[in-house]
């Protein structure tokens, strides 16, 4: 295929126009997708207001790394028939020789950080093109709008494996957005005793009850409660929020011995976690950024397994032309916003 396509370029920090670039051919071992939906997340907002930490952007940059879409070409030693299928894909381009890949730990890569949409070309484009072994297929009647959610699914995914949950342990939830909407369902599966979710949107209470949860606290209902509310007797907690004073709370929830793993990347220089506490209390601290392979694939096959809801959680399409629109969306706080996806193919 030839011809040309539209990409979003941020150029630097609150800089963004739309390029008319040439498709891309495929190169031996890549494919290239025709792109359905690209997600905004909050580690998009930092690109574009130029608040990523050094060496986790690099511009100018096509964003995009939560998408989905279709293989419409192939390039040398790829099989033919992945032509045609609804993929979504990895985001980190790891070198797949260091030791921390061949254990599996692909976001640990040694080689140095390189991710779609951060680094490398993103999926704010008409078409995106990457390595096909980073692609996770899809089945034929997947629906490609709540599988561009499924980047934000595998962090879970990763984190949910990470926690280990068993069935009848009293666990928790703390952030409201789309990562904790997803960590309910993750954690409802392993039937616990009590799910507690805990933020500061009391409008996604009944959606957190549709997913799972046995309760749910604003965080200074929590604070005020106390114990009464269950603080220091939580097996597990998910912390999604991305603050340190959400870090705190998911701590305090714990028992003594208890899990905590943290999804959300605060501000730097935050004050967070004690570690004193920590040590005291014998709390066990997991974190998560990005997901491995492993929390891709099971992220995939819960979703076609129809157990994964995700399309509730999507409240704004808007075409690629309207991304200003989108990103103030994201930041503008407003209740009602959910995951914003950009339709790079126009909206139907």
């Amino acid at each position: 295929m030839s011809g040309t396509e539209d990409a979003l370029v941020l150029d630097g920090p609150g800089s963004h126009r739309l390029e008319r670039r040439p498709v891309a051919e495929p190169g031996p071992g890549d494919a290239r997708v025709r792109v359905h939906a690209s997600g905004i997340c909050g580690s998009d907002r930092e690109v574009f207001q130029g608040s990523r930490p050094e060496g986790y952007v690099r511009y100018p940059v096509t964003p995009g790394h939560e998408w989905s879409g279709t293989v419409e070409a192939v390039g040398a030693g790829v099989p033919v028939s992945l032509v045609g299928r609804k993929v979504v894909g990895e985001g980190f381009r790891n070198c797949q020789v260091c030791d921390r890949c061949h254990a599996g730990d692909t976001t640990l890569c040694t080689a140095g950080y390189e991710e779609t949409g951060f680094t490398q070309p993103g999926a704010m484009a008409t078409t995106l093109t990457l390595p096909a072994r980073l692609l996770h297929p899809l089945s034929d009647d997947a629906d490609l709008t709540a599988a561009a959610l499924l980047e934000p699914a595998a962090c879970i995914a990763a984190a949910a494996l990470k926690a280990n949950a068993q069935p009848g342990e009293r666990v928790a939830v703390v952030g409201t957005g789309t990562l904790g909407m997803i960590a309910v369902q993750f954690l409802a599966a392993a039937s616990p005793a009590e799910l507690l979710v805990v933020g500061t949107r009391r409008d996604r209470e009944q959606l957190s009850l549709s997913f799972g949860a046995t309760a749910f606290h604003t965080r200074d209902a929590l604070a005020e409660a106390g114990t009464e509310a269950g603080a220091g007797t939580y097996d597990i907690v998910i912390e999604t929020a991305g603050s340190a004073s959400a870090a705190r709370e998911s701590a305090a929830l714990l028992r003594r011995g208890g899990r905590l793993v943290l999804t959300g990347i605060p501000a730097a220089g935050a004050d967070g976690l004690d570690p004193t506490d920590l040590v005291v209390r014998q709390i066990e601290v997991q974190t998560v950024f990005g997901a491995p392979p492993g929390a891709w694939a099971h992220a995939v096959r819960v979703f076609d397994a129809g157990l994964l809801s995700l399309l509730p959680l999507v409240t704004h399409e808007l075409p690629l032309t309207d991304f200003g629109a989108a990103i103030d969306l994201v930041g503008s706080g407003d209740p009602k916003v959910g995951k914003v996806l950009l339709r790079p193919q126009g909206l139907p």
